[in-house]
């Protein structure tokens, strides 16, 4: 393996490992002050960071506004709390010296407040400020002000464009990186634009060396690029090392480090990563964000599956093939069924999934009652954790703080699965986000018989390679 070098980012010199922010409490202070103690950029998430009350105790988030906004306030307030106590433990950690970077997700309820709420509470704790889920623009506004730095999460060299010329140009000294986030390896919410196919993954290589092309037209050639997914053994990266048409090059571990002594997730979800096998973790579409994910394939995940596809599509009207009658909800309001789709739906109440959910879309899932209610529940009890929010129908902007569109049962309560994961619950009643390489876990012979590392352990594996 070649010999790893530190590189210069956001004005310091590092090693080029950056351990990447696992949003609602999966990558916390403990893990991101360890890893930047070993002279790596740590990361932690200031996405509903967890924050602790005067014995050290976590203090849940419990939500008592009437309203979804007086919620969405309450969620902030939490917010930025668990934010600045993570940025306060990983200074600690890390004794002052490592570099600190805060994982922001844009599409989070609120993440112009609480990131602001964060810089302000915890001033010179923070290096830097890494984002992405969306088209952060106002960034280079908070850089400016606050004199941190900041790494832009993309897919692709046209994203980084926009970014650039609507917003980055204007605070250039403050771009401390780009993080090239491959959106068919990578684990959580991914970057897949319309125009890309996401059952064909594309080599990484061309699209990173295409980025690295447009930031040397806007004179960014020494600015390093971090590679985001599907990193595990650095020799498998040997192409990319000291490669003149690259430029500087950093690695992300987003998944590997979850698996450590310091990771705050449950010793339950380490456990399932290390049983993962090729497959098991799948990219879909059924983020409340409206973006794609990846995470395991469990039994919450097989339920949305299923839930997608016991779904028919409706007219208000008979209209063509759409002249079965179909009444829908307690008082039967008549719609419009394809007589084939009335026989599939026949079938799927004998089953027990009597109980039709309008779409945005205009088509009816049938779930079982207790599934309705749930769902139902849910969409009630938002609390606004997304600036939009597909599933309840919520946006963050006034006047009406709605989306316009009919919340939709296919999606799901994403605030409440993940704390709940993160905090002890079920692995497969719940989202259990992960990268595709996750399956390498069970592979590697570092982690025979159950062995988890500490975060110096992993770091020194990562330097010395197999």
């Amino acid at each position: 393996m070649k010999t790893i070098n530190p590189i210069r980012m956001g004005g310091v010199e590092v090693l080029p490992l950056v351990e990447g922010g696992k949003g609602v409490s999966a990558s916390n202070g403990a893990s991101c002050g360890n890893w930047a103690a070993e002279g790596g950029v740590g990361t932690f998430s200031a996405v509903n960071a967890d924050s602790y009350d005067g014995s050290g105790q976590i203090v849940p988030q419990h939500y008592h506004g009437r309203t979804r906004r007086e919620r969405h306030e309450e969620l902030v307030a939490y917010g930025i709390a668990g934010a600045i106590a993570q940025a306060r433990e990983a200074h600690e950690r890390s004794n002052g010296q490592g570099r600190v970077h805060a994982n922001i997700l844009w599409e989070m309820g609120g993440a112009e407040r609480v990131a602001r709420g964060l810089l302000e509470g915890a001033k010179g704790l923070i290096h830097g400020i890494t984002c992405g889920a969306g088209m952060p623009y106002k960034l280079a506004d908070i850089a400016r002000e606050y004199g941190v730095h900041i790494y832009p999460i993309v897919s692709s060299a046209r994203a980084f464009n926009a970014l650039w010329k609507r917003a980055y140009s204007k605070a250039a000294m403050w771009l401390g990186g780009v993080v090239y986030e491959d959106p068919w390896l990578a684990g959580g919410h991914n970057g897949l634009s319309n125009s890309e196919d996401p059952r064909h993954p594309e080599d990484p290589f061309p699209r990173v060396l295409k980025l690295r092309q447009q930031m040397r037209e806007f004179g960014l050639g020494d600015v390093p690029i971090i590679m985001a997914g599907g990193v595990w053994w650095l020799e498998e990266w040997q192409d990319w090392i000291d490669n003149p048409e690259l430029g500087p090059i950093a690695f992300q571990f987003g998944t590997r480090p979850l698996v450590t002594r310091e990771s705050p997730i449950p010793d339950s979800w380490k456990q399932r990563l290390l049983t993962l096998k090729p497959g098991d973790v799948s990219l879909q579409n059924f983020s409340p964000t409206g973006f794609y994910s990846s995470a395991v394939r469990n039994e919450f995940l097989m339920d949305l599956e299923a839930r997608s596809h016991r779904q028919v599509a409706y007219t208000a009207e008979p209209i063509g093939e759409h002249s079965a009658m179909y009444g829908v909800g307690p008082r039967k309001r008549p719609v419009y069924l394809v007589p084939a789709d009335l026989d599939r739906v026949r079938g799927w109440e004998a089953s027990g999934y009597v109980e039709a959910l309008r779409t945005p879309d205009d088509t009816l899932v049938f779930v079982t009652p207790e599934d309705s209610r749930q769902i139902l529940k849910d969409q009630v009890d938002c609390m606004g954790c997304l600036s939009q929010c597909r599933f309840s129908n919520w946006s963050q902007h006034a006047p009406d703080y709605t989306n316009g569109k009919k919340a939709d049962p296919r999606s799901f309560c994403i605030q409440k699965t993940l704390q709940d994961i993160a905090h002890g619950g079920d692995t497969e009643r719940n989202l259990m986000f992960a990268g595709h390489n996750a399956y390498r876990f069970a592979a590697d012979p570092f982690y025979s018989n159950g062995f988890i590392p500490t975060v110096k352990e992993l770091v020194g594996r990562i330097m010395t390679g197999r």
